[in-house]
C-alpha cells in the first residue's frame, strides 16, 4: 500500500524488524570478512594459480575498485527499483561469484570473478543500510540498529584472520570464498519474509551516461591513490587522479541539469549531512593509514604470522564494537558532536601512545595505543553513519547510504596512499645499511621493510641480524611519525566534529526538504 504522510509519532520496530536486522547483519559481516581473508589466502592461491606480479595486484585490488565504483549507482538504483529487490539480486550474484572464485582455474578467471563479486557486493552495502533506516523509524531504535550494523564491519575485520586461518589449515585456498555462499542462501530465504520493500515511485529512469561518468570519476581516483600508496608519488598517478577529478566536474554539472539525477546534490544542503561525511572520511583516512603500518609492525618487526597478527588485532576491533554500541545511549545526554568529538580526542591519545613504540619490546604499548584509538573511533562509525542517513529524505536513503560508504572508501584509500607514502619516505631516509652487504641486497634493503626482510634471508646470519635490526628501527621510526600525523589529523577532526555538529542532539535533524508523499512502502511477504 502507499503512505501519503509520515506519522506524527514514528512507529516502534517490533520483533520482525529486529529479526530482519539480524538478516541484514550477515552480508555486512561477510563483506568485511571477504577483504581480510584474501590476504591470508594469497600465498596459497599464488602457489596454485601462478599469477604474475601484475595479476596478483589485480586479484587484490579489483574487488575494492568495483565496490567503490558502483556504490553510488547501486544506492540510487535501489531507491528506484526497490531496496529489497536489489539486495536479493545482489545476494544471488554474490553467491554465484563466490562459487566461481573458489573454483577458479586461472589467475584471469579469478580476477574476472573477483570483479563480478565486487559489483555484486556494491548492491549489498547501501541496500542494507537504507533498509535499516526504513525499518527503524524511531530515532532511538534506528541509532541502535545502525550501531549494530557498523559493529558488523568491525567484527568481520577481526574475525577474518581467525576464520581464514582455520580454513586454510584444513582446506584449499578457494575455501575462503565459499563463506559467502551459505550467508547468501540464508539472505535469499529469510529476506522476502522479514524485510519490507521500499522504493521511490517518482525516482525516474536511471541515467546510464551519469553511471559511466561516476565510474570514470571514482575508479581513476581510487586507482591513483592505490598506486601512490604502492609506488610513491609518480606523475602518472597524479595524472590519473586529475583525470578522474576532471570527469567528476562534468558529472556534477550533469547532475544539476537532470530532473532525476543519479546523485541528488541537494543532499549536501544539509549541514549535518555534509559535516558527517567530512568527519567520517577524515577518521577513516587515519584508520586506513595506521592499520597498514600497525599490521606491518606485527608481521615484520614482531615477526608474527598473519594469523597471530590477526589475533592481536582482535582487542582493538572489540573496543571499537563496544564504543559503537554504547554511543547511541550517550547522545541522550550529550549533543552528538560532543560524543563524536570526545571519542576522537581519545583516539588522539591512542595514536600519541603509538608514537612512543620501540622496535624491541614495543608490542604492549602498540596494542594499548591501538585499542584506545579504535575505541575512540567507534562512535563516528555508528553515529556519523546514522546522521548521514537520517539527514536525507526517506526516498533518498539508498543514495545517502552509498555516499556514506563511498566517503569511507575514499578516506581509507587516501589514508593508505598519503600515510603509506610518508612512512615509506621516512624509512628510506632513516635506514642505514650495515657494511658488508652486497650492493644488490643493499638496494633492496633501502627499498622498504618488505624487501629488506626478503633480502636479509640471502645473507649470512650475522649480517642478516644487523640488516633486520636496522630495518626494524627505520620502520618503527616511520610508524612513530605516522602516529603523530594521525594524532594531529584526528585532533583537528575532533574540533571539526564538535564545531560543525554542535547543534545536533540525540535525534538527528530532519532533512532540509522532507518527502511528503513520495515514498512507496510495500509490506513484506513471502
Amino acid at each position: 500500500m502507499s503512505t501519503n504522510a509520515s506519522p506524527a509519532v514514528p512507529a516502534k520496530a517490533g520483533t520482525r524488524e529486529w529479526l530482519g536486522l539480524a538478516v541484514l547483519a550477515l552480508p555486512t559481516l561477510l563483506l568485511a570478512l571477504d577483504q581480510s581473508v584474501l590476504f591470508l589466502a594469497l600465498p596459497h592461491l599464488a602457489e596454485s594459480l601462478r599469477p604474475t606480479g601484475t595479476q596478483t595486484l589485480w586479484i587484490m585490488d579489483i574487488y575494492g575498485f568495483m565496490i567503490a565504483g558502483f556504490l553510488v549507482t547501486m544506492g540510487t538504483l535501489g531507491d528506484r527499483i526497490g531496496r529489497r529487490k536489489l539486495l536479493l539480486i545482489g545476494a544471488t550474484f554474490v553467491g554465484v561469484a563466490s562459487l566461481l572464485a573458489a573454483y577458479s582455474t586461472s589467475a584471469e578467471m579469478l580476477i574476472a570473478t573477483r570483479a563480478l563479486l565486487g559489483v555484486a557486493a556494491a548492491t549489498l552495502m547501501p541496500s542494507t543500510l537504507a533498509l535499516i533506516s526504513n525499518m527503524f523509524q524511531d530515532p532511538g531504535q534506528r541509532g541502535r540498529a545502525i550501531a549494530v550494523w557498523a559493529s558488523c564491519f568491525m567484527g568481520g575485520t577481526a574475525l577474518g584472520p581467525m576464520i581464514g586461518g582455520v580454513l586454510l589449515d584444513h582446506f584449499w585456498w578457494g575455501s575462503v570464498f565459499l563463506l559467502g555462499v551459505p550467508v547468501m542462501i540464508i539472505l535469499l530465504i529469510a529476506g522476502p519474509v522479514l524485510l519490507p520493500e521500499y522504493r521511490d515511485p517518482d525516482g525516474g529512469k536511471l541515467d546510464l551516461f551519469s553511471v559511466a561518468l561516476s565510474l570514470a570519476t571514482i575508479l581513476p581516483v581510487i586507482y591513483g591513490l592505490k598506486e601512490i600508496a604502492r609506488y610513491g608519488v609518480e606523475p602518472i598517478s597524479l595524472l590519473v587522479i586529475a583525470l578522474g577529478l576532471a570527469v567528476g566536474a562534468v558529472f556534477v554539472r550533469r547532475q544539476t541539469r537532470l530532473t532525476h539525477p543519479l546523485l541528488d546534490l541537494r543532499l549536501f544542503r544539509s549541514g549535518a549531512f555534509t559535516s558527517s561525511l567530512l568527519v567520517l572520511m577524515l577518521a577513516m583516512a587515519t584508520m586506513g593509514g595506521s592499520y597498514l603500518f600497525i599490521t606491518g609492525f606485527l608481521q615484520m618487526v614482531e615477526d608474527l604470522s598473519p594469523t597471530a597478527a590477526g589475533m592481536w588485532m582482535v582487542p582493538s576491533a572489540l573496543a571499537s564494537i563496544v564504543a559503537a554500541l554504547i554511543a547511541p545511549g550517550l547522545t541522550k545526554r550529550l549533543p552528538m558532536g560532543v560524543v563524536i568529538g570526545s571519542g576522537l580526542a581519545l583516539t588522539t591519545v591512542g595514536y600519541l601512545l603509538v608514537a612512543f613504540v620501540d622496535p624491541v619490546g614495543g608490542l604492549p604499548l602498540l596494542i594499548t595505543g591501538f585499542v584506545i584509538a579504535f575505541f575512540g573511533t567507534g562512535p563516528i562509525g555508528a553515529l556519523g553513519t546514522n546522521l548521514v542517513v537520517s539527514s536525507a529524505p526517506p526516498e533518498k536513503g539508498g543514495s545517502a547510504a552509498s555516499l556514506s560508504e563511498t566517503s569511507g572508501e575514499f578516506g581509507v584509500s587516501l589514508g593508505v596512499a598519503a600515510l603509506g607514502s610518508l612512512g615509506t619516505a621516512l624509512y628510506r631516509g632513516d635506514i642505514t645499511v650495515p657494511d658488508g652487504v652486497p650492493a644488490e641486497q643493499a638496494e633492496e634493503v633501502r627499498g622498504g621493510m618488505e624487501s629488506a626482510v626478503v633480502a636479509a634471508q640471502e645473507l649470512p646470519a650475522d649480517l642478516r641480524d644487523q640488516v633486520l635490526a636496522a630495518a626494524r628501527e627505520a620502520y618503527t621510526s616511520g610508524l612513530n611519525v605516522v602516529a603523530v600525523v594521525c594524532a594531529s589529523l584526528i585532533a583537528v577532526t575532533a574540533v571539526l566534529a564538535v564545531t560543525l555538529l554542535r547543534k545536533v542532539g540525540g535525534t538527528p535533524p530532519a532533512p532540509d526538504e522532507p518527502a511528503a508523499a513520495r515514498e512507496e512502502s510495500v509490506p513484506a511477504g513471502p
